[in-house]
């Protein structure tokens, strides 16, 4: 269910998945300027290979019934792990993969020894606030960074405190 992402073909699979979930999903939000902006500047291929080569980041994708659907992106800091990314196609979603995907999450955090997941999350985006809230997440602030191009991310911090 969840490949961690290693090869050449992994990567493109990585892009294409992205590709149809920032379209479907994040249009309606920030539009698809911002859209294409953020899956070039966040999402590329080349992006993506730095994080995991340079930045202690874990890509994995996400499958149903041996199909790509999603993919997850952490990043392992010294006390937290960094959701970076955690994408659903939406005709995959309430199906209990984000809930699948959220406890694997939890466990390769705990298999880190890491005390916490930390994210952030568009103010906007209010479906998937809701489903962090669930999932037992904490909102922690608000942050707006410049990203370029005259766009922005405002975004809400949260976070998830795991067991000891």
């Amino acid at each position: 269910m969840f490949h961690l992402v290693t090869t050449d073909k992994d990567l493109d699979e990585v892009v294409t998945v992205a590709r149809i979930i920032w379209t479907e999903h994040y249009t309606s939000i920030i539009g698809i300027e911002q859209v294409e902006y953020m899956l070039e500047k966040f999402n590329s291929k080349q992006v993506i290979a730095e994080q995991i080569a340079d930045d202690n980041y874990q890509y994995y994708l996400v499958k149903n019934k041996g199909e790509i659907v999603g993919y997850i992106g952490v990043q392992l800091k010294a006390s937290e792990l960094f959701l970076s990314k955690i994408y659903i196609q939406s005709a995959e979603r309430g199906l209990g993969l984000g809930k699948l995907s959220m406890a694997f999450i939890k466990k390769v955090a705990e298999e880190n020894n890491l005390s916490k997941i930390t994210l952030t999350v568009n103010k906007n985006n209010r479906d998937t606030i809701a489903a962090y809230y669930k999932f037992g997440f904490t909102n922690t602030g608000e942050v707006c960074a410049d990203i370029g191009e005259g766009y922005v991310m405002d975004d809400l911090q949260m976070e998830l405190q795991l067991s000891e």
